[in-house]
């Protein structure tokens, strides 16, 4: 009976391990809905191990926000915003794909997502009417980093005023871990204005058949990542930054002055296959992934290296890391000698010229003088007026600006070049011709003596005028 006993017994086990295996194959997938970001802000890596069914609810409203300083625009939004939220799913993962048109859009839209493989990457399953929802799925079978995009008819408009943004398909094996993840996407904005006209610009489909954009930015606007706004690391930490480009026409020179890309998945693909990369390209209607470790305390800057585009249209960003310096590392400046370059002319530099409302009050002449220094002088003088020692003289307390304000108007109308004294330091350097118009000179220079513990003059158009003979 022993050996019956023992024989009955396995085939017990045998069935109680066949039906533990066979509910775990037959298991309904776990349901999660996906957690949005906006940008910079990217969601926590997913540590699970196996697919889900996940479900995104994305809405698409048309909004107007800031594109520059005095300058608003009306986007057309995934989620409110320009880049839309960051998505982040699983490779094999189950998705639910939920689009809601807002009842105050004035436009259909939909959604062609380039993680998607299936007719217009879900385009045509998705289009949907103000006040109206669609629903499709799809299974997220590549890895990779994706852009995806509003892709209804007129379709370069749709993208032009801000449809776009980042799906994350993390391979079933994920990323290597690292401290800190952002999310950026460049973009440009064709606008009926010259690049600073204020007021709320329309699109220009003109400018935009010449691919000549008025803006080229990073999320969304110029100076979404400066300042205050800053990205931020600290010294010795790792940093990943998933960069996407939704054009709708430029492809983008991606850098990071200050810093070397130790790893690049170019295109958005999962494999690391470029090392010590200085700049990468990202296309329209792609995207790339970096990783760089932060090993000094600096301010990275962060540019499309098609460089007029950064300093005169605004993709700008800003990195800001703290620490403890490392010398052997960087040393920062260690000398400082005269060099006496052969000639010094004045040089001429063309800006825009903006028609801007005529300022009526000494308050309205600092408004716009602060954006007229903002986008002219601050590169150079420093946004609080503080000047670059021994190179470009302060602006701030400055005695030779207070001294005379007719000396101050013929500098801007003509430039400047030889040797000057302020507040007792001596500089040598050009101070080109900047083509201003006669109320810009006037609400400027209104402002820097309005500020920094300046005698707070009024400049006039008038007196601008006056100089001029």
């Amino acid at each position: 009976m022993k050996p019956i006993a023992r024989k009955f017994g396995h085939i017990i086990i045998v069935l109680i391990f066949s039906i533990v295996w066979f509910s775990a194959c037959n298991k309904e997938p776990v349901m999660e809905e996906a957690k949005l970001t906006y940008a910079p802000e990217v969601p926590p890596p997913i540590t699970r191990k196996n697919p889900a069914k996940v479900v995104i609810n994305l809405e698409t409203k048309e909004v107007v926000g800031r594109l520059a300083d005095g300058v608003e625009y009306t986007f057309w939004t995934f989620g409110g915003t320009v880049p839309g939220p960051f998505i982040r799913i699983r490779e094999g993962d189950d998705v639910e794909f939920n689009l809601h048109n807002h009842p105050s859009s004035k436009m259909p839209h939909n959604i062609d997502l380039h993680a998607v493989t299936g007719q217009g990457g879900g385009a045509g399953a998705s289009l949907t009417v103000p006040g109206r929802s669609s629903k499709f799925s799809f299974k997220a079978i590549n890895a990779g980093l994706y852009i995806y995009h509003c892709a209804t008819s007129p379709v370069g408009m749709h993208i032009a005023n801000g449809m776009y943004g980042l799906i994350f398909v993390e391979p079933k094996e994920g990323l290597p871990k690292v401290d800190k993840e952002y999310y950026i996407v460049q973009s440009e904005f064709y606008t009926n204005g010259k690049h600073g006209a204020p007021g709320l610009q329309g699109f220009n489909m003109e400018k935009a058949l010449t691919e000549t954009p008025d803006y080229v930015v990073f999320n969304g606007s110029v100076g979404s990542l400066t300042d205050n706004k800053a990205l931020k690391a600290k010294v010795g930490e790792t940093v990943r930054l998933f960069v996407g480009n939704g054009g709708p026409n430029l492809l983008s020179s991606f850098h990071v002055i200050g810093e070397i890309f130790d790893s690049v998945y170019t295109e958005g693909g999962t494999v690391a296959n470029q090392k010590n990369v200085q700049t990468t390209l990202v296309p329209a209607g792609g995207s790339a992934i970096v990783d760089f470790k932060v090993e000094v305390p600096s301010t990275l800057i962060l540019v499309d290296h098609s460089i007029f585009r950064t300093f005169n249209k605004g993709s700008l960003g800003m990195l800001k890391v703290e620490g403890e310096e490392n010398k052997t590392i960087y040393s920062g400046k260690q000398e400082d000698t005269v060099y006496l370059p052969e000639g010094s002319a004045i040089q001429r530099m063309k800006t825009e010229s903006v028609e801007a409302p005529k300022a009526k009050t000494k308050a309205e002449k600092i408004e716009i003088g602060e954006r007229v220094f903002n986008t002219n002088c601050s590169a150079c003088h420093m946004k609080e007026g503080q000047g670059v020692p021994n190179v470009f003289p302060p602006l701030a307390k400055s005695d030779y600006l207070n001294a005379n304000k007719e000396r101050a108007i013929g500098i801007l109308l003509k430039g400047l070049t030889g040797e000057i004294t302020v507040n007792g330091q001596k500089y040598n350097n050009v101070m080109p011709h900047l083509e201003l118009s006669d109320d810009d000179i006037a609400n400027v220079l209104t402002y820097v003596y309005s500020k920094w513990e300046n005698k707070g003059l009024e400049v006039s158009a008038e007196e601008v005028k006056k100089n001029k003979k």
